[in-house]
């Protein structure tokens, strides 16, 4: 149990109550992943969060003294982070992805993909920003990667799909936050069977359920409080991305490019497709198990992702 009276009593500064949340998550055993991988960055993202303040503050604020409500509702907090084992933008209903601030809650996954860094860059150079039309985000959750894709494209329509109503309902909330309604479309869709027929994409990009059935059982008790239909994808995690590449022929246009993020289930996808080139990307801040394919390679190979998904 925590000792939040021996904490109001000895803590002053926002510094304080940085370095004794720290403390406690670490004393607690917590699993982190959730935007942080460590716990003081996990307790400095609690505490500015809970003080109204942006995730980065200029050195002089770290030693202000806190006011007796203040402190109150950041070991609130640290307390649901801790007995609840909460991943911590469940607790503050905020996550950044790509700069922007998104709200979450747990009808969605928390945003976390490494696919950020590719829309960051305009997913250069397959990809030429002002030639982009329409980019479609399947299995959308919180609309993150689809909102982030509007501001990179910003003369694309957007399609966010997803299987989920509830996340859909999220989507729609962070669509109205960022603005971007007249350019994002929230479609409710089963990977692609609920997307108009004809619609054809220069970019299909997918974040979507691939954990197999030995990582689902080994998942921390913070990962536990994700919805399962984001991650559950069957025995070897390709449930979803064998209908995805069975299907993504006739929805990309002629040099549109499919990237799909399949983490742990990389090894999978190599063994199920041996003969197909992949490219496998590379992340600076971390991350793996993204490939991409053109849509000459989608087509090539079309075939044998429909015999396998049949055989699948």
């Amino acid at each position: 149990m925590l000792d939040v009276q021996d904490a109001l009593n000895h803590l002053a500064t926002l510094r304080d109550y940085v370095r004794w949340s720290a403390s406690r998550f670490d004393e607690a055993g917590l699993v982190y992943g959730h935007g942080t991988d460590n716990a003081l960055d996990e307790a400095a993202a609690l505490v500015l969060h809970t003080l109204h303040l942006p995730p980065v503050i200029p050195d002089v604020y770290w030693e202000a003294r806190l006011t007796s409500r203040e402190a109150e509702a950041i070991l609130a907090r640290v307390r649901r982070r801790i007995e609840e084992r909460l991943p911590l933008p469940y607790v503050t209903h905020e996550a950044w992805f790509c700069g922007l601030p998104f709200y979450v809650d747990q009808r969605v996954l928390v945003p976390r993909s490494p696919i950020a860094e590719l829309i960051e860059a305009g997913f250069a150079p397959w990809l030429e920003s002002d030639r982009v039309e329409r980019v479609l985000d399947i299995g959308t959750g919180s609309g993150c990667i689809a909102i982030a894709c509007a501001h990179a494209f910003p003369l694309a329509q957007v399609d966010a799909a997803d299987v989920s109503e509830d996340a859909l309902e999220v989507a729609r909330m962070n669509i109205i936050r960022h603005q971007v309604d007249d350019q994002v479309e929230p479609l409710l869709s089963d990977v692609l069977a609920g997307v108009p027929l004809g619609r054809r994409y220069d970019l299909i990009v997918s974040n979507p359920p691939y954990v197999d059935a030995a990582d689902m059982g080994q998942l921390p008790p913070e990962y536990r409080h994700e919805p399962r239909l984001g991650l559950e994808a069957g025995a070897d995690g390709l449930n979803v991305v064998r209908r995805l590449l069975a299907q993504a022929e006739h929805y990309l246009t002629e040099r549109g490019v499919l990237v799909v993020e399949v983490g742990n289930s990389q090894t999978a996808v190599e063994e199920t497709w041996p003969d197909v080139p992949f490219l496998w990307l590379e992340f600076e801040r971390g991350g793996h198990g993204v490939f991409l394919l053109t849509a000459e390679q989608v087509r090539t190979h079309a075939a044998l992702f429909r015999a396998t998904t049949s055989n699948g």
